[in-house]
């Protein structure tokens, strides 16, 4: 291993090992989840709602050849694996579901996982899904940078940060509670916890009402294939296509320009939900996260990732829009490119 993969390997850490937990809801919130999924979609993919470009969904990812990945479009890698927000800067956006954001268990538990003073939530979402060809590239979640946020920036780009190590003294602590909902075949989570390099773990059935505590921002995982090899194909799926509830017919139905393109029983959805907190050490950090004295600012992180490109020899165009430069992200990429290494056969992948 090179000393640059060596380094970015250790970066690539949690600040500690998942903790398995179970028992995370109650019937009667998870029925009340269930009830805003039918009633307020439907919902578009997770890839529609986070990416703009191929470059910026290569940034976050594993993929095995991001050469030959950049040829494709969003169209061309479309999953059908639809996603929501319950809460977002720590609102939470259905009054029904207070409870379950602002939950007491969960503040402790990210406390408890970092050593920290304080807590607050700010983000809850849904991954929703029935048997489909997901991809098995593992991959990061947003991680959130003092200044640098999901509100005001893009996911690629904090993952490029994240992955530099350039930034390590604005990140801010992050503790994650997903709980899963699935009895079918496969679906399981698979975890590097001792970064891309290291050996992986899976998290294994049954997935009711069970879960993980991470800093998934930090780890690379993956959500495996859901249901049987013979069941995943969905054709007319677009990034465009969305996933709701059919009341008159007792199901879940994709739509593609409002065609239905494919149906799914109730019992065949895997439903994650993903709850998040910021954890702050003591009253120090709480404050200046707070008072916004020591955040980073875009200028300040293109000028240090474009100082770091050049102080390694890498050539590339100053971007006049170095949010949106195709070729300044690919730069970027292929720079602090790792990707796990280890992994295991997966239960109906062939």
């Amino acid at each position: 291993m090179s000393q640059t993969l060596a380094q970015l390997n250790d970066i690539l850490r949690p600040v500690a090992p998942p903790r398995v937990l179970e028992g995370l809801y109650t019937d009667d919130q998870h029925a009340r989840i269930l009830d805003v999924l039918k009633q307020r979609g439907p919902w578009p993919t997770i890839v529609a709602q986070t990416f703009d470009s191929i470059e910026e969904l290569v940034a976050t990812s594993s993929g095995p050849d991001n050469d030959q990945v950049l040829d494709l479009t969003l169209d061309d890698v479309a999953g059908a694996h639809f996603r929501g927000f319950f809460a977002r800067n720590s609102a939470v956006l259905y009054p029904e579901l207070e409870d379950c954001f602002y939950n007491s268990r969960f503040l402790e538990l990210a406390r408890d996982y970092w050593g920290g003073r304080f807590a607050r939530p700010t983000m809850m979402l849904f991954n929703l899904c029935g048997p489909h060809r997901s991809g098995l590239t593992s991959h990061l979640d947003a991680v959130t940078f003092r200044g640098i946020r999901y509100e005001n920036s893009p996911t690629w780009l904090m993952n490029v940060m994240g992955r530099s190590g350039l930034f390590t003294d604005h990140l801010v602590k992050m503790a994650q509670v997903i709980t899963w909902w699935y009895l079918g075949e496969n679906g399981t989570f698979t975890y590097w916890p001792d970064g891309p390099h290291g050996e992986p773990k899976r998290l294994e059935h049954p997935l009711w009402n069970k879960g993980v505590l991470v800093q998934n921002e930090m780890m690379f995982h993956r959500g495996d294939p859901v249901g049987r090899l013979d069941e995943r194909e969905t054709p007319g799926l677009r990034n465009r296509s969305l996933l709701g509830w059919d009341a008159s017919r007792d199901d879940w139905a994709i739509t593609t320009d409002n065609e239905v393109i494919r149906r799914y029983r109730p019992n065949e959805m895997r439903l994650l939900v993903h709850w998040n907190a910021e954890v702050y050490a003591d009253r120090d950090e709480l404050q200046k996260s707070m008072d916004h004295s020591d955040d980073l600012t875009h200028d300040i992180v293109f000028e240090r990732l474009s100082a770091d490109l050049r102080a390694r020899g890498v050539e590339v165009a100053e971007p006049s829009d170095p949010m949106h430069d195709k070729a300044f992200i690919r730069a970027l990429i292929a720079t602090y490119a790792i990707a796990p290494t280890t992994d295991w056969a997966i239960p109906g992948t062939v």
